[in-house]
């Protein structure tokens, strides 16, 4: 019995020694445990803590890049701005690294002109009609025109994603849409709604944002502005509210007076143009002017028996000029006679000789007010010099310098083949490169335009396409989107700042700021 008993109690103490084993192992396992989860935690706070420092580290880089590019910009004296010049190719440069001594961190900045986009703050509705064709709405159909129309009426829009909120807005035309190899598109007008859609089959579902075309946000802006002024930093005159001093201020090509006095007169007398290419068709002899002298004038000679010597005397030349009653026979007057009359000067006159000297006599009186206060040649001349608008800037303008040729087809006037020219033109080496060189030290790429009268010389833009366009463009911009991105060693963005900038004023302003 007695030897039962410490059998017992030797099992029972090695029980004891096992459990106390089992308890340590437990013990043991769950420290580890929590030590590896402590070091695991460690670890990620210390990663955290090292992508937040280089996440630091390369925003500083690409702010780096965004101000230095910012400064850049201030120094462009260029009276023009165009893809030859050094801003248009993507800036690359290195900051020291402010933590880790004799690091340097990159940064690479890209810049894009607004000016090279439509704006939707001032298109009316056929650009805005062309502008929904380049994004795959179907430019025909009546409810393309209806979201135009609609888009117009929603003007001023903040950002051009506004444009969402647009009743008939899609998506796809605001967005844009996938491409790849077998892709297909077709837009289509629901007929039992008031949307635009459209539907596409893919064969290949892998795309990437280079193999989408292109939606509104990236044809569009709302951020493109000029200053108004002409191409030599003058302010521009209003020929709908300046007085007859500025408008014979205004000077041609070759610097001389375009209208005289009377002229200038006589186009206060009858101007409202809505468009530049209206001041074409202005007449030499305003209404008012005809109506003050239509007693005076005639078309009948003042003795139809005179003969051929007498038509040599001066005396009878005048006569034949003016009759009895002192009116002027407009088909034999000289420019003299025709400055007799009221409102009627040197400048006029001169008009009026004219056009009757190259198209003939006149038929009757009112025949005169078929006379134009500017030839072709003279309205091609001083359209760098005038403007419909009031104020310091004007929005919404085209750079004929750096907008694709898919945006300048879509100008009123324009099309496909007279974009090509005008692309064409800006890239050909420059047949004299002096005058472009002198504004500045860089070089200069291309052959880029220095004035909007330019575009009357290549011979693909007559003068009808001219006067229509030139509501439209410029040849220069002062509204830039700027994206600066802080690379890492194997090139990959860790940080991207992305501003607009406007240059209009003594100092450059940000319209727009993003950071990421």
């Amino acid at each position: 019995m007695k030897q039962f008993a410490k059998w017992v109690f030797q099992i029972l103490r090695q029980e004891q020694h096992g459990l106390s084993l089992v308890s340590t192992l437990w013990i043991l396992t769950i420290l580890s445990i929590l030590a590896t989860q402590l070091l695991y935690s460690i670890h990620i706070e210390q990663r955290t803590q090292r992508n937040f420092l280089d996440r630091a580290k390369f925003h500083y880089a690409a702010r780096a890049g965004f101000e230095w590019t910012l400064a850049r910009m201030r120094g462009d004296q260029t009276p023009f701005d165009s893809l030859g010049e050094s801003w248009a190719e993507p800036i690359e440069g290195q900051v020291e690294d402010g933590i880790q001594v004799g690091n340097f961190l990159n940064y690479r900045v890209t810049i894009t002109d607004e000016a090279s986009k439509v704006n939707v703050n001032a298109a009316d509705v056929g650009l805005i009609s062309n502008l929904l064709a380049q994004v795959g709405a179907s430019q025909d159909d009546a409810l393309t025109q209806e979201l135009a129309n609609k888009i117009v009426e929603g003007q001023p829009y903040r950002t051009v994603r506004d444009l969402a909120r647009v009743e008939g807005m899609t998506s796809e035309l605001l967005y844009g849409v996938p491409q790849t190899d077998g892709f297909t598109q077709t837009s289509t007008i629901a007929s039992n709604a008031n949307t635009i859609f459209s539907t596409a089959n893919f064969s290949n579902s892998q795309t990437t944002a280079t193999d989408r075309q292109p939606g509104l946000v990236d044809l569009a802006t709302i951020y493109s502005v000029d200053t108004n002024t002409d191409p030599n930093g003058q302010p521009l005159v209003n020929i709908n509210t300046a007085g007859t001093e500025e408008l014979t201020k205004i000077n041609g090509q070759q610097n001389q007076p375009v209208f005289t006095q009377a002229e200038a007169e006589s186009l206060i007398q009858q101007r409202d143009f809505d468009k530049l290419g209206a001041l074409i068709d202005a007449q030499a002899v305003s209404d008012e002017i005809f109506n003050n002298i239509q007693d005076r004038l005639t078309t009948e000679d003042a003795d139809e028996d005179t003969d051929e010597e007498e038509t040599n005397n001066p005396q009878q030349q005048n006569m034949q000029q003016q009759n009895e009653n002192g009116q002027v026979n407009i088909n034999t007057a000289d420019v003299e006679t025709f400055e007799t009359l009221p409102g009627i000067d040197q400048g006029i006159a001169e008009r009026i000789v004219n056009h009757r000297d190259t198209q003939g006599f006149f038929q009757n009186t009112d025949a005169i007010k078929d006379v134009k206060m500017l030839t072709q040649q003279e309205f091609i001349g001083i359209v760098d010099k005038i403007t419909l608008k009031d104020g310091d800037t004007r929005s919404g303008l085209i750079n004929i310098n750096t907008a694709p040729p898919e945006i300048l087809a879509l100008l009123p006037g324009m099309d496909p083949q007279k974009a090509e020219a005008i692309v064409t033109h800006r890239e050909a080496e420059a047949p004299d490169t002096s005058q472009i060189q002198s504004f500045t030290e860089e070089e200069i790429k291309g052959n880029p335009f220095t004035s909007i009268s330019q575009l009357a010389e290549l011979a693909e833009i007559d003068f009808g396409t001219f006067r229509e366009v030139v509501d439209w463009v410029t040849h220069r911009s002062h509204g830039y989107r700027i994206e600066s991105n802080g690379v890492d060693m194997a090139n990959k963005t860790i940080s991207t700042c992305i501003g607009i900038i406007d240059r209009t004023g003594n100092e450059i302003g940000v319209q727009y700021w993003r950071q990421d």
